[in-house]
């Protein structure tokens, strides 16, 4: 590898320290950077996912660090999980034993 070749290749700083620009400049409004990246998570059905486990609303909330309100307004449609609650839900529901294990 020539002396040019290594002069143009970006070392692993200099592209963390790019991307952690970008994000500052789209932080402070601009857009003429950057990517920006939207998942949309699905929601859950969360009762069906209890039984799925066989645990009532109070243990389920127990052992996933919910509280059992929260549980019950989100089964009963008076509120709706958002956010990482959404997507810890999600993954309860795909791997539920992944979940487990990284809690114990």
């Amino acid at each position: 590898m020539g002396y040019d070749h290594a002069m143009k290749k970006k070392s692993a700083f200099e592209k963390i320290l790019a991307g952690l620009n970008d994000a500052i400049a789209f932080a402070e409004g601009d857009r003429t950077s950057g990517v920006i990246l939207k998942v949309e998570v699905q929601n859950v059905d969360i009762a069906a996912l209890r039984r799925r486990l066989g645990l009532s609303q109070s243990r389920f909330a127990a052992i996933f660090g919910f509280s059992p309100k929260t549980i019950r307004n989100w089964e009963q449609g008076v509120r709706h999980p958002e956010g990482p609650a959404r997507v810890l839900l999600r993954v309860i529901e795909r791997e539920p034993e992944a979940v487990l294990r990284a809690l114990r």
